[in-house]
């Protein structure tokens, strides 16, 4: 199953969802009380015990210290290499959290793999890509204890704007901002 990328229908995603997510932010700090439009991403790391819930896009701007504090986040943590990571991955995915309306942050198995993790990665699992776009920080492997990777897989895919992988067995998402592609589903 193919779809077509329509950036109108991601940012239609963050406009349905901002009524539902609002009761969330009603103890924001003052910047963000009343800003309007804004994007948030909740998640943490099983392999570092990190976390990270920051808002990272307000009222049609990125927040320069909260993309650098995901980027931090999403390092290949077995090499310490940090990247830019690609905020159109940040925002399917924070697009895909609202719609499935929990307040659960993702666990984040793969943000950025340098190619070293990716070719070690690659000779365990015939499931790695050779030209990941985790190496150039354009995915996310995301779970939820709280929701399916059904639902997961679902909730990306109405975003239209980029891959989807549904790993049941392993239970995650894969979510990028590279074409417009499925599998798994």
């Amino acid at each position: 199953m193919t779809f077509e990328f329509s950036r109108r229908g991601l940012l239609g995603v963050f406009a349905a969802t901002t009524v539902a997510a609002a009761p969330v932010m009603a103890n924001a700090f003052g910047i963000i009380r009343g800003a309007g439009d804004y994007r948030r991403v909740r998640m943490y790391s099983g392999r570092t015990g990190e976390s990270i819930d920051t808002v990272y896009w307000v009222e049609g701007k990125y927040v320069r210290d909260a993309l650098n504090e995901i980027n931090i986040f999403m390092r290949d943590w077995r090499t310490g290499q940090v990247i830019g990571i690609d905020p159109r991955t940040i925002d399917i995915a924070a697009a895909s959290h609202r719609l499935l309306q929990t307040n659960e942050p993702y666990m984040m198995l793969s943000g950025y793999r340098s190619p070293k993790t990716n070719a070690m990665l690659r000779s365990r699992s015939g499931a790695v890509a050779r030209n990941s776009l985790h190496m150039s920080g354009k995915a996310a492997d995301l779970r939820l204890k709280s929701r399916s990777v059904g639902q997961m897989y679902k909730a990306a895919m109405s975003c239209r704007a980029g891959g989807v992988g549904k790993y049941s067995r392993s239970n995650f998402v894969h979510m990028d901002c590279g074409p417009l592609r499925n599998w798994g589903g």
